[in-house]
């Protein structure tokens, strides 16, 4: 019992037969469950690790023809908003996975059916200490009623246009962009322009196997 992660109390408990065999189980599956909790996020800084290591060995000779510049239209979309710790992935993907699955059901219950790509894009929380405002968006043709769905619910806005964009495509887990971001990031600073807010990201494509993804990395940018 104490190999499988119980205190020396729960272990006297059970020597002591004061606890009984529904107890036991209880334990167990609490036990499981907090085992299966820690593999997952074991997981997930495993694919973070892997991530840095990528970048860091590519570091000097990341290809940067892929980048186009261009302008980015306005459109209409329905989001979900909230908080993350930090920009890095490990803080966001934990927030913006639920938002998305609240917001198509959302959409759902109201009739509301999208009309284009889920966009995600982020701005430094008010409260401040590095945390992200982190919007969970997809494109739909609604009207423009934003208070319509302040209910607990979600709301219609328009996004506005970019005037100009540099772009990028990141193929595989958003768990993965961390290279991808890197290179652009690179080639804007070595390009003549200044990055003026966080990338958004417009998911081009997303089978369920989020390997197979294609997202669009779209950083605003003026000359500097």
């Amino acid at each position: 019992m104490k190999d499988l992660g119980f205190t020396l109390q729960q272990v006297r408990d059970i020597v002591d037969e004061k606890v009984g065999a529904e107890e036991l189980r209880g334990m167990l599956r609490l036990r499981r469950a907090e085992l299966e909790t820690a593999m997952a996020a074991a997981s997930a800084r495993l694919v973070q690790v892997e991530a840095r290591l990528r970048a860091i060995e590519s570091e000097g000779h990341m290809p940067t023809n892929d980048v186009v510049i261009k302008s980015v239209p306005a459109i209409r979309v329905a989001e979900l908003t909230a908080t993350a710790a930090s920009y890095e992935p490990e803080d966001i993907g934990p927030v913006i996975g639920p938002l998305y699955c609240e917001l198509f059901r959302l959409l759902g219950s109201a009739g509301v059916t999208p009309a284009g790509p889920g966009v995600a894009y982020y701005e430094d929380a008010p409260e401040g200490g590095g945390r992200i405002r982190v919007h969970a968006a997809v494109q739909v043709a609604a009207p423009l009623q934003e208070g319509a769905f302040r209910d607990g619910a979600f709301r219609v806005l328009d996004l506005p246009s970019l005037g100009q964009a540099a772009t990028i495509v990141h193929r595989g887990s958003m768990d993965t962009v961390l290279p991808t971001a890197q290179i652009l990031a690179r080639w804007i600073d070595a390009n003549g322009y200044r990055s003026t807010g966080y990338p958004r990201e417009i998911n081009l494509e997303c089978p369920e196997n989020q390997d197979d993804w294609v997202t669009e990395l779209q950083a605003p940018v003026t000359r500097a």
